[in-house]
């Protein structure tokens, strides 16, 4: 939904409704995980830190999450979903494709289909969300941020190659902060100039992505929605309460974080090569270093050493560590791809 937390929250709670709102805690250590449409007024932003969010609005509601609850209305949400087609991709709790192309509706055209969507989740369920329609996954995903809140925009294959050539390169599925940047120092901006790159240009200097960036600066993804989606990653993360600033205390951590690890790939039953360690600092700036093994990341003996290495390749010397991640990917037995989630988009 839009501001889906957020939006719940107002719902459940109506005298927060029209109101700057974000779902968090406001502490010192506190980040926003949603922020409502009032908040966003103000600067507000999800993975924002609480303190930054209060200076922009000293007038902010903070409430706890309850992401259980979020869950169940998730679930009530695909349920509709599931009265017009079962093939539904959820990319989180808050977003989902779904492809229409024959569904138990029987209506012809797929922005009717997300009008109806987009109707009974308001009457059944109290509220807001935006949908984008197109011929394929990137464009309806695109679609589906366009005119938000409560949107509906279509995006027709006759105009698909004029829009993607007026959009920021900031705007395209799978290009984050980081990876603009580097778009830019190389004289990229909008999808016109992605579209003059050449593959191979692409691929030198993204990689793998690369191959993507150069489909969908013509219109094309040729991927189909997936009703189950297999698991790629079982990772974790710990924010300190204060900043670690010694060797000793990032050692310490980077055990209780492998710890958490090991339980969460117990219980997901997943097996992996790759172990991913990430590191915020005190800036909020993030930094990642990653490693694969021929064997099976399982055990503490398995993944403890290989973390030590990692977190020696960061050479640290002065710094303040805010956040800590291991994460474990490249699934048993599938080869490494790039597989990013990428026609109709309903956005909740």
């Amino acid at each position: 939904m839009d501001a889906f937390y957020a939006s719940v929250e107002q719902r459940d709670h109506p005298e927060y409704r029209g109101k700057p709102l974000a779902v968090g805690r406001a502490e010192e250590r506190g980040v926003v995980a949603a922020a409502s449409y009032e908040a966003r007024r103000y600067g507000v932003r999800s993975a924002m830190s609480s303190m930054r969010a209060l200076k922009l609005c000293p007038d902010l509601i903070f409430v706890r999450g309850r992401m259980e609850h979020y869950k169940e209305v998730s679930g009530q949400i695909h349920a509709i979903f599931h009265e017009y087609t079962d093939l539904v991709e959820p990319l989180a709790l808050d977003e989902a494709f779904l492809d229409v192309t024959e569904n138990k509706r029987g209506i012809p055209l797929a922005v009717d289909i997300a009008r109806a969507i987009k109707q009974q989740v308001r009457e059944q369920l109290g509220l807001v969300a935006s949908a984008g329609v197109s011929y394929n996954k990137f464009l309806a995903k695109i679609a589906s941020d366009y005119r938000k809140p409560d949107g509906l925009y279509v995006i027709h294959p006759d105009r698909a190659a004029a829009f993607i050539a007026r959009l920021p390169i900031e705007a395209f599925w799978g290009i984050g902060k980081v990876t603009a940047r580097k778009m830019h120092a190389l004289g990229v901006h909008t999808g016109a100039q992605l579209k003059r790159c050449s593959q191979e240009f692409l691929t030198r200097n993204f990689g793998k992505a690369g191959n993507l960036y150069h489909d969908f600066a013509r219109g094309i993804d040729t991927r189909e929605v997936e009703p189950v989606r297999v698991r790629k990653s079982v990772g974790c993360e710990h924010t300190f309460e204060k900043d670690l600033t010694t060797p000793a205390g990032l050692l310490i951590e980077l055990w209780h974080v492998a710890d958490e690890l090991i339980r969460r790939l117990r219980k997901a039953a997943f097996h992996g090569h790759t172990l991913t360690l990430k590191i915020k600092f005190h800036d909020f700036t993030q930094r990642t270093r990653s490693a694969s093994v021929p064997g099976e990341l399982r055990t503490m003996q398995d993944i403890l050493p290989l973390a030590k290495r990692l977190l020696q390749d960061f050479r640290l010397t002065a710094y303040r560590v805010r956040l800590m991640g291991l994460s474990v990917s490249n699934p048993v037995g599938e080869p490494e791809t790039l597989r990013e989630p990428l026609q109709l988009t309903l956005d909740f």
